[in-house]
C-alpha cells in the first residue's frame, strides 16, 4: 500500500488532502504513480502534470524519476514561494 499526502494548493485544488494506492508492480517510480492519478481526469492531469510540482518520499526531497516501493509515503507539494 502506497500513502499519498498532497499539500497547500494543490490540496485544495484536487480536494483530496491524503489516499491509499494499492501497491501495483508497474509503479517503479514518481511518475508512474502521477501517470496513473492523471488517468482519473482531466482535471488532475493538468495539476499534476506540470513539472513544478515538488515530491517527497518518506519525507525526503526527490524527483518524478525516482523509485518507489510498497509501503512508501509519497507527499505532492506546489511549488513553493517565498517574500
Amino acid at each position: 500500500m502506497l500513502q499519498l499526502r498532497y499539500f497547500a494548493s494543490l490540496r485544495d485544488q484536487l480536494d483530496c488532502d491524503n489516499e491509499e494506492l494499492s501497491w501495483q508492480d508497474h509503479f517503479s517510480t514518481v511518475s508512474d504513480i502521477k501517470n496513473h492519478l492523471s488517468e482519473r481526469n482531466e482535471h488532475w492531469q493538468q495539476l499534476l502534470s506540470k513539472n513544478t510540482i515538488l515530491i517527497a518520499i518518506n519525507q525526503q526531497m526527490v524527483n518524478a524519476n525516482s523509485p518507489v516501493k510498497d509501503g512508501d509515503e509519497i507527499a505532492f507539494f506546489p511549488p513553493v514561494t517565498g517574500g
